[in-house]
């Protein structure tokens, strides 16, 4: 509890010990009034002045104003009346304070948890100078620096293992609870706390493009991205409040005249004191405190898990999916390709191998990491200064001269678009066939493995009533159906470049309904102008992909396909916890003026309705902090 909510508690505790003490003190008439009244200021000065404060600006319709008009109005009937009944008044405003100070630690307890995501954030960095470790700060690192992580300490940026095993635990990430192992040349996210050796990293990023960093600023900014249900509440609230005000007015003044021209008693007290309890039950409290924090906590708690939503109108996006469109490499499969096989003509496997990963050694992608890998393996080294003329034919390969020689390598359309013949290959995986001075060389089988996770994700998203589930990718056509046949999913398109891609992803779009709603997951990498496409683009495997950050409008920190569906279920969750509120909250409300309009209800059947349905609406609310087993 902060400092201010220690001062409202202390406030209503003043108030409480005071109405006691005046419910049994013999006070009559002025000293009375004078008693309840200073507990009223006491427990209400506030609300009063921001009421004013509201009409000054002509701000006037608001929870402040419609409290302030309800209890002054209390009292003003009590001294007409001269009935020295105080206690209602001051109850409404007292049980007001009560609603307000439950909500305002249920947002803190949000924000907390959203803190807790933001202590991510490394407070130094160990520089080792002279033997003796140094601390500086992350922002002032730069890249290519070595720093030192001892064990308990938190990795402060990006960066690549040169010595040191350990093992880190990444779950304020990923929300995967495992430890990781790390060893020698291999890669660490800024966030993770390195748990039981010593690790010396070379940072790959500054602080600013870190992975810490980009998480943060996304959790930072998620609120500020505002879904259809908050915006209806928003208008609901501008148009509601204003309309009860003057329903009251009219509850007020309308009856007694009817009653006078009739020629019966106007009853001016009774309909007074009805508008009075019109007013308080009216109070959207409920819909406008429950509704933004249900979203503002299903975005902490996903957080929590490792799926960052970059905004609650993605996450009511995201809850509304029925069509997921998967791209295979790195989001179905490991991504990981190893060469199974080469067959050459007549030249030896090992400089048949060197032709083809030295034309291929200025890629980033996945194929060529493994030609160098398969040369490494056989002791092959890679002269760079031996490539010359390296030009990438997109969806088709890559053409570059090797020691004089022109070198293709690619898939079957480059062979065809170079009019060079090529043997087809029945074997399972993705054919690379290489051309030397335009003479068909021979092809390299290259295969990929499915990620353990994938089968059970598929049946998971399939359980939750997704009407399709899709497979793009760039691969050969045998390749992906087995892939697709493997996992359990139906359809499958292949051999697509990265405009197909869009392209199938638009005919689709097209053809869904209205409300139906198509989400893409992809690596992040190669997929933007599918991520941005989409209804909603997911990414998988997000630590220190920077593509995967600002394409994708949900960030999957966890390379696990399981992680699509846990997102969909906590969206699904968060927006039913909305509408329940909604429906709850309106029923309620309009049931209880209803009342109030007859003479059923009384002010502390009104104090229910207003802080009890907030305070009902509030505990909903914060039940979407808990996604662990959705």
């Amino acid at each position: 509890m902060n400092e201010k909510q220690r001062k409202v508690l202390y406030r209503i505790v003043a108030a409480v010990v005071a109405l006691v003490f005046l419910q049994f003190a013999e006070l009559g008439g002025a000293g009375k009034l004078a008693g309840y009244l200073a507990v009223y200021l006491l427990i209400g000065y506030d609300i009063l002045y921001r009421a004013g404060k509201g009409i000054i600006r002509r701000q006037v319709f608001d929870e402040n104003f419609l409290m302030a008009v309800a209890t002054v109005g209390a009292f003003a009937l009590a001294i007409y009346e001269a009935s020295g009944d105080y206690l209602e008044g001051i109850a409404v405003m007292l049980f007001y304070q009560i609603g307000e100070l439950f909500q305002s630690y249920a947002v803190g307890k949000s924000r907390r948890d959203i803190c807790e995501l933001m202590n991510l954030r490394p407070d130094y960095a160990n520089i080792e100078i002279d033997g003796k470790l140094q601390q500086a700060d992350p922002e002032e690192i730069a890249i290519g620096t070595e720093i030192v992580v001892q064990p308990g300490e938190k990795v402060p940026l990006d960066g690549v293992v040169i010595s040191g095993v350990s093992t880190v635990d990444t779950s304020a990430l990923t929300g995967e609870s495992v430890p990781v192992d790390v060893k020698e040349n291999q890669t660490v996210a800024s966030g993770c706390i390195n748990l039981t050796g010593v690790l010396h990293i070379r940072t790959t990023k500054e602080f600013g493009d870190s992975t810490v960093a980009k998480i943060m600023e996304l959790v930072e900014n998620a609120s500020s991205q505002k879904s259809k249900s908050e915006e209806f509440i928003a208008k609901f609230a501008r148009v509601y409040t204003p309309f009860v005000c003057y329903s009251a007015l009219a509850l007020a003044v309308l009856p007694p005249l009817v009653n006078y021209a009739i020629g019966n008693v106007p009853g001016w007290n009774t309909w007074f004191y009805r508008a009075l309890i019109f007013l308080v039950i009216s109070c959207p409290c409920a819909l406008v405190i429950s509704i933004p924090l249900s979203f503002f906590a299903g975005l902490g708690g996903a957080s929590r898990a490792g799926v960052i939503i970059k905004g609650s109108n993605y996450l009511e996006t995201l809850a509304k999916v029925k069509y997921v469109v998967f791209d295979k490499t790195g989001t179905l499969t490991h991504g990981n390709f190893e060469v199974e096989a080469v067959h050459h003509n007549e030249m030896p496997e090992e400089q048949f191998l060197n032709y083809a990963a030295l034309a291929e050694c200025a890629s980033s992608h996945p194929i060529s990491k493994s030609l160098q890998r398969a040369c490494d393996a056989k002791g092959v080294q890679l002269d760079r200064q031996r490539v010359s003329n390296i030009e990438e034919i997109s969806g088709h390969g890559i053409t570059a001269t090797v020691d004089g020689r022109a070198v293709a390598i690619g898939n079957s359309r480059l062979m065809d678009k170079m009019d060079i013949p090529f043997k087809e290959c029945h074997s399972l995986g993705t054919i690379v066939h290489v051309a030397l001075d335009k003479l068909y060389a021979g092809h390299i089988v290259i295969a990929d493995k499915i990620k353990a996770q994938a089968k059970a994700a598929i049946a998971e998203l399939k359980a939750l009533g997704m009407k399709e589930i899709v497979m793009l990718t760039g691969d050969m056509q045998p390749v992906a159906a087995g892939v697709a046949e493997e996992i359990g999913i139906e359809k499958v398109y292949s051999q697509l470049l990265p405009g197909d891609k869009v392209a199938k992803v638009e005919e689709m779009l097209n053809s869904k309904g209205t409300d139906e709603k198509l989400a893409f997951v992809g690596d992040g990498t190669n997929d933007a102008p599918v991520l941005t496409r989409a209804d909603v683009g997911i990414a998988m495997g997000g630590i220190g992909s920077d593509a995967a950050i600002e394409a994708a409008d949900v960030v999957l920190m966890e390379d696990n396909p399981l992680q699509v569906a846990k997102a969909i279920r906590i969206a699904k969750k968060c927006l039913g916890i909305v509408y329940q509120n909604i429906v709850f909250s309106l029923v309620i409300k309009f049931s209880c003026l209803a009342l109030g309009a007859v003479g059923i209800a009384n002010m502390w059947f009104a104090i229910f309705a207003d802080v009890g349905v907030m305070v009902l609406a509030v505990l909903n609310a914060i039940r979407a902090l808990q996604v662990e087993n959705v």
